[in-house]
């Protein structure tokens, strides 16, 4: 029998803080992959929709550290980043209104047509380029 999702908020209940922000920053690290791999083999669409992840799960891991609590399971990078008492500013906030509508727009068939159109090498290289600069960012405050 494998892990349910409720079983798997009991495993991250009994991990420490240190351990939350690990296992974050871990699999954040390996989405990270998946990301480039993806990009690399012309699927801009779900490599956008797994940066949105790759943030999403820094950003957790930020909240770990700053609440010591699980974060909240919301999507939304620019609030996720307010829980957690992030400083953003409005720069940083219009890229990760952005990111954060690749999760709508990667997950659902009404809006992948759409997004699929829009998903150039160009425009897919840009938006990976913030993601792997705000990535940096997260990183470097999370070390501190």
């Amino acid at each position: 029998m494998g892990l349910s999702f409720n079983c798997k908020i009991g495993i991250m209940a009994v991990m420490n803080t240190k351990e939350q922000i690990k296992y974050w920053i871990d699999t954040s690290d390996n989405d990270f992959k998946a990301m480039c791999h993806l990009f690399q083999k012309g699927d801009n669409t779900w490599a956008l929709f797994i940066g949105h992840i790759v943030l999403e799960k820094l950003l957790k891991a930020w909240y770990v550290k700053q609440k010591e609590s699980n974060p909240p399971f919301i999507h939304d990078l620019v609030r996720l980043s307010e829980k957690g008492n992030l400083h953003l500013d409005d720069e940083q906030k219009d890229i990760l209104d952005t990111i954060s509508a690749f999760n709508i727009r990667g997950r659902y068939d009404d809006y992948k047509r759409e997004f699929y159109k829009k998903c150039s090498n160009a425009y897919t290289k840009k938006w990976i380029q913030n993601i792997e600069e705000f990535r940096k960012w997260i990183k470097e405050k999370l070390l501190i």
